[in-house]
């Protein structure tokens, strides 16, 4: 089985492909350039360098959410794209799993942080035992002092990662009472190297979708639907008129 993976959810954008334990390629860049600018090049780089011929794809998999709303969309629609090019099933992979998946066979409990804006993180906390990854608490769109507060509850010692660490560094020192780290520069940031390694697991599960089928999943409303919202909400009913 071979898989083409896509996350571009964050700050990074990243390209791999793998097949079965072997990953074959890999482009990752963490820059100021925007993802409409770089995940197809990045994608036609790593096939030209790797000979692939898309046909010979079984799946794509991708980052399906949370994460950057532009970002999200432009990595669904590029998988969604290829998927019906080339009559290919997605990979769904929740952002937050794929990004603790880069630190499988922990021993500590794995949080990733991701800066959601507004002092909100989407996290989650993972366990790595017997080889499997264990979801403590699936990914959520939370107030940082929710997440630092069940992981106090958990009494185990934790491995922060993801763009929210330098974001909420502080807030950590100040409020986390277990043991904890930071993952290191080469594992604290989505890699679609990860995204093909949990792909894998879901592949055997036979957890995929029709890239007609495939839409990101946000996890909250942007910000632009957020303030239509409470702009709604402040407006005067026309009761009685």
């Amino acid at each position: 089985m071979k898989l083409l993976a896509l996350d571009s959810s964050g700050l990074v954008a990243s390209v791999a492909v793998a097949e079965e334990d072997n990953l074959i390629g890999e482009y990752t860049v963490n820059y100021k350039k925007t993802h409409s600018q770089t995940l197809l090049p990045m994608l036609d780089a790593v096939a030209k360098m790797i000979d692939l011929d898309l046909e010979t794809v079984d799946a794509i998999a991708v980052a399906k959410g949370p994460g950057s709303f532009t970002g999200l969309r432009i990595g669904s629609a590029t998988a969604k794209g290829l998927g019906l090019a080339l009559d290919k099933p997605i990979v769904e992979i929740p952002t937050v799993d794929g990004l603790a998946y880069n630190l499988w066979g922990a021993k500590d409990l794995v949080c990733p942080l991701m800066d959601a804006r507004r002092n909100q993180t989407y996290t989650g906390i993972y366990a790595f035992e017997n080889g499997e990854m264990q979801v403590l608490e699936p990914q959520c769109a939370v107030d940082i002092a929710q997440i630092v507060e069940k992981i106090n509850e958990l009494q185990r010692a934790v491995i922060f990662l993801g763009d929210g660490v330098p974001v909420f560094r502080d807030y950590i020192a100040e409020h986390v009472q277990v043991p904890y780290s930071f993952a290191p520069a080469h594992l604290n940031k989505q890699r679609a190297g990860a995204v093909a390694a949990l792909a894998f697991r879901y592949l055997k599960n036979g957890q995929t979708v029709s890239a007609a089928e495939h839409q990101p999943d946000y996890l909250r409303l942007s910000q632009a639907e957020r303030e239509r919202k409470e702009k709604e909400q402040r407006l005067p009913g026309d009761a009685g008129v």
